[in-house]
């Protein structure tokens, strides 16, 4: 008789990570689109399910964990935990500017990641900010759309929220590269993963007060600026030319682009135009 191995604590997370993923391309395949679907989210019903689901957990641990939070530790310290997670993200939002050919970006999130890491006591302090060195938030998601890979529908995810089916495969990548994974001990590690959850989740305690309150399709809501900010994060216009048009458009109608107005999304992405 073959006795089982038993699974290791650190193999059962990446293990319950999978068991969740086949059950989202199941329920996914399922998913009928219907005649009157949006086309940018054909999983609706699924998606709206989902997104209970996540409201759900949210109410139950992460939203009262983040309220402690709030009211016992003081500011100046969420701040400086705040800050220490944003050092470790700038590593690999240097990658990915690079990956994008935005060296300039790339060179501004290593000095930043350099001049907090060695003066900031390991970025709980922001000097960076304080000598006007921008941070640029890239991921692979980004990066893939960059390039011209198309976001595809709108996906919700389980405990991550809003996303596309291009950034739910960039997901795994990401997570790879996060500094966090490469801790060995698998108590830090979840720890820092937990304490991050609830600093983020304190971030958005105000936010998500004023849209609970307001008289609106939550759902609808969070996809529109959700897929939104993506495109604008991807696209980032540049400065608009004197007659007001987009650059690298000829024919176009002007446009708001200087003044941060972002383009309607359109039925499929297209690659940014080339600077």
């Amino acid at each position: 008789m073959k006795i089982p191995t038993p699974i290791s604590p650190a193999a059962a997370p990446r293990r319950a990570l999978f068991a969740v993923a086949a059950l989202l391309l199941g329920l996914l395949a399922g998913c009928a689109s219907g005649p009157n679907a949006n086309p940018r989210d054909p999983f609706e019903p699924f998606n709206r399910k989902m997104m209970e689901f996540n409201e759900a957990v949210d109410a139950v641990a992460l939203k009262p964990a983040a309220t402690a939070y709030r009211n016992t530790v003081p500011g100046l310290a969420r701040t400086g935990v705040s800050n220490f997670f944003g050092n470790l993200r700038d590593v690999w939002s240097a990658v990915n500017s690079a990956l994008q050919l935005k060296f300039h970006n790339a060179a501004e999130n290593i000095l930043r990641f350099e001049v907090n890491t060695v003066f900031g006591f390991a970025g709980i302090l922001d000097i960076a900010s304080e000598l006007n060195i921008e941070r640029h938030k890239e991921d692979l998601g980004q990066t893939l759309g960059r390039w011209g890979v198309p976001a595809g529908p709108y996906l919700m995810l389980p405990f991550f929220g809003p996303s596309t089916v291009r950034d739910a495969a960039a997901l795994p990548f990401d997570r790879a590269a996060d500094p966090l994974h490469q801790i060995s001990d698998w108590d830090v590690r979840w720890s820092l993963y937990t304490l991050r959850a609830v600093d983020q989740r304190a971030d958005l305690l105000r936010v998500t007060s004023v849209l609970s309150e307001a008289s609106l399709d939550k759902y609808s809501f969070t996809r529109d600026a959700h897929l939104q900010r993506r495109r604008a994060e991807i696209y980032e216009p540049g400065p608009a030319p004197r007659d007001g048009r987009r650059p690298g458009t000829a024919n176009e109608p002007p446009s708001r682009t200087g003044d941060g107005y972002i383009p309607p999304e359109p039925e499929e992405d297209s690659p940014p135009p080339a600077r």
